[in-house]
């Protein structure tokens, strides 16, 4: 009954972030373009307009609720800390590509719904799916340089755990056994997060350079629900 009640509260918690919610909606924009790609080939016609219209209203309504997000990068870059000059060009790199792809899909929102120009949507398109894999390029850097530094921050702290275990407290042993376990911990992240920016990466291709393999509705709908699920997992109350 406890663990009913811990999973129920934890998915009020997720859904009650802005990326919770983005996270699932982003669920239904590609499971419902995956069920649009087999009703209709399966001439299933009535059924497979539903499902485009549940995409394109998923997809929008994305859109409409990430508005003023490419704040958040401005505020990410203003606040950047990180330790070392290739980790902090990295990060502004990543979160300015993030900014631009932020800031052109609300004005290409704007021209998918008629309020600018709606010749417009394929520029602004063109122009945020490019800030979008700029970003995502050294996001995806950032974080296997940071994986590469975890794997030799625990192989230190597995060797400094069977040093202690013969000399010290077994307080100290146990600081450093948190510490490892805070390190995979990590780096489970950061691979979903490879996995979420690599999905994106694919999608964002997909408009820049239109090609068979990212346009395929497949390869498309797999790369999208690759992403939602990353970030629910990122995103899950711990």
């Amino acid at each position: 009954m406890g663990t009913r009640k811990d999973s129920v509260d934890k998915l009020v918690i997720f859904l009650a972030k802005r990326d919770g919610i983005d996270k699932l909606v982003k669920t239904f924009q590609y499971v419902s373009k995956l069920a649009h790609w087999q009703l209709q080939k399966h001439n299933y016609s009535s059924m497979a307009e539903r499902a485009k219209n549940w995409e394109v209203s998923s997809g929008l309504s994305r859109k409409a609720f990430r508005t003023g997000r490419f704040l958040t990068g401005f505020n990410t870059v203003r606040r950047n800390q990180e330790p070392n000059w290739t980790l902090q060009t990295l990060a502004v790199l990543a979160n300015s590509g993030e900014m631009v792809y932020f800031f052109f899909d609300h004005l290409l929102w704007l021209a998918r719904i008629g309020v600018l120009n709606t010749h417009l949507a394929r520029k602004m398109s063109f122009i945020s799916a490019f800030g979008e894999a700029f970003g995502y390029i050294f996001f995806i850097i950032s974080d296997l340089i940071n994986i590469r530094k975890g794997i030799r921050m625990e192989k230190q702290l597995k060797w400094e755990i069977e040093e202690m275990n013969s000399v010290c407290e077994s307080v100290v042993v146990e600081e450093k056994r948190k510490k490892l376990s805070n390190v995979k911990s990590q780096r489970i992240m950061q691979l979903m997060a490879i996995s979420a920016n690599v999905a994106d990466l694919c999608i964002a291709i997909a408009d820049i350079e239109p090609n068979p393999f990212c346009n395929h509705t497949l390869t498309l709908g797999i790369s999208g629900l690759v992403s939602a699920w990353a970030g629910w997992y990122r995103n899950w109350p711990s």
